[in-house]
């Protein structure tokens, strides 16, 4: 490299995104995931021995997946090389495996090929790459925000290690942003900023778990904020909320206003109203409240307050909960907000709540014993104890019901489970006076 190269590859430094300037260097530098990093895991002593065979990050935006790529460039005595799948093609992907294998003819060193948003290569393009990873020829790292096992070629996939990474937590952001705003070398030190708490506080935690947004939104902040009377640049609350472009909303996670808004947002589904419960998760969305916990919530109502009445709501709560967990936001939305307006707008009934709260509570009043003739007599001698004599097998009986004993003698006419008028459960109290009568 001559000195022209050179100064060009540090103003070129110098005028890269802030995100960009703090990428870490060294696995020490890196902030999160320590589940897959931390100095005791495998992917911390696979790339601190340079012995990194070939793996796919998967998670979120703004998680470290390109940063953990980087420290590993900076880290291997491999060649390393780096496409994106976005605008990639199979003439970049030949040079790609040319230049591997001559690094590895000429000099017997390896490749470490970085491909990002692998998930956009199409089926012929990660089959393409697939011999060369076979014969050593590159060391594959993938990047990807969808799910590799639904995106990925499954011989790709059963080559590589899958490590997922996690969405930042609230004070792992803020580190990142105190040393963006306070580090001179790397960061904007230099500009004489100082970020109130508040506004630390706000940034981290709307950010989502997104490295990246919380840096932009630094970066922005500072470069467009005068200076003060004390000639510094001071990142309030506003400044944050500005920068970030979302509004302030009063909704701590962990405070009264959050079990507030939670408990407008279950009693609006549970009153039959679609409005009011579509905008109370709307508010949960936009403060970041995490969509798992949503999701449970939603679940539960779908079982508290919905029940028999419509049997499909909670099967509608489930399925949401489970593809919001494999698409993530801001899709996710669609999903909760259409699993949300089902439950609010079924008709409702608490009868299976009442049922097992009432079923509890007899368990605590009173000790019994399992009739005799429902006992289990699949084993040698129970017929001589007389357990399972006597007992009606329902299916050998006219629409498949008989009278018999089922509860404990000593609680024999109770009755539990008291179905509704609404909905699906008005044909279930039909068909049980039926068979009863």
């Amino acid at each position: 490299m001559d000195l022209f190269d050179y100064m060009r590859e540090k103003n070129m430094e110098s005028e890269a995104p802030l995100a960009s300037r703090l990428r870490p260097a060294t696995l020490d530098e890196v902030v999160g995931q320590s589940h897959i990093i931390g100095k005791d895991k495998l992917l911390y002593r696979a790339i601190k021995a340079d012995k990194l065979g070939s793996v796919i990050f998967y998670g979120p935006p703004g998680t470290g997946k390109t940063t953990l790529a980087k420290v590993i460039a900076n880290t291997t005595s491999a060649a390393f090389t780096q496409i994106n799948a976005t605008v990639a093609g199979k003439k970049d992907m030949e040079e790609v495996v040319r230049q591997a294998k001559d690094t590895l003819g000429m000099y017997q060193k390896k490749t470490i090929l970085f491909v990002d948003e692998i998930h956009r290569f199409n089926k012929g393009q990660q089959d393409y790459l697939l011999p060369f990873v076979e014969d050593g020829t590159l060391t594959l790292i993938g990047a990807t925000t969808e799910n590799p096992y639904f995106e990925v070629n499954g011989a790709l996939i059963s080559r590589s290690s899958i490590f997922e990474l996690h969405p930042l937590d609230k004070e792992e952001i803020k580190t990142l942003i105190k040393r963006a705003v306070y580090d001179t070398e790397k960061g904007m030190g230099s500009y004489s900023a100082e970020i109130d708490d508040e506004a630390l506080e706000f940034l981290a935690d709307i950010s989502g778990g997104d490295a990246r947004n919380a840096l932009n939104a630094v970066e922005l902040g500072i470069l467009t904020t005068e200076r003060s009377a004390d000639g510094k640049i001071h990142l309030n609350l506003e400044v944050a909320s500005e920068c970030i472009q979302k509004r302030v909303v009063r909704y701590d996670k962990t405070g009264d206003n959050h079990y507030d808004t939670v408990s407008a947002f279950i009693k609006s589904m549970r009153g039959s109203d679609p409005d009011a419960a579509v905008f109370y998760l709307a508010k949960m969305l936009y403060a970041g409240e995490d969509i798992r916990f949503i999701a449970r919530r939603i679940m539960i109502c779908a079982a508290e307050d919905v029940g028999n009445a419509d049997p499909m709501a909670l099967n509608v709560a489930v399925s949401a909960a489970q593809a919001v967990e494999r698409i993530g936001m801001p899709e996710a939305q669609i999903i909760l907000s259409q699993a949300v307006l089902y439950v609010a707008t079924a008709p409702k009934s608490n009868s299976a709540c009442n049922a097992v709260f009432a079923a509890m509570e007899s368990v605590r009043a009173h000790k019994t014993t399992v009739p005799a003739h429902l006992q289990d007599a699949h084993y040698k001698g129970a017929k001589s104890l007389g357990h399972g004599t006597g007992y009606k097998y329902a299916h050998d009986y006219p629409n498949h019901y008989v009278r018999q004993q089922y509860l404990p003698e000593e609680i024999r006419d109770a009755r539990f489970y008291e179905p509704g008028d609404n909905g699906y459960e008005k044909k279930i109290k039909a068909w049980m006076q039926y068979i009863r009568e």
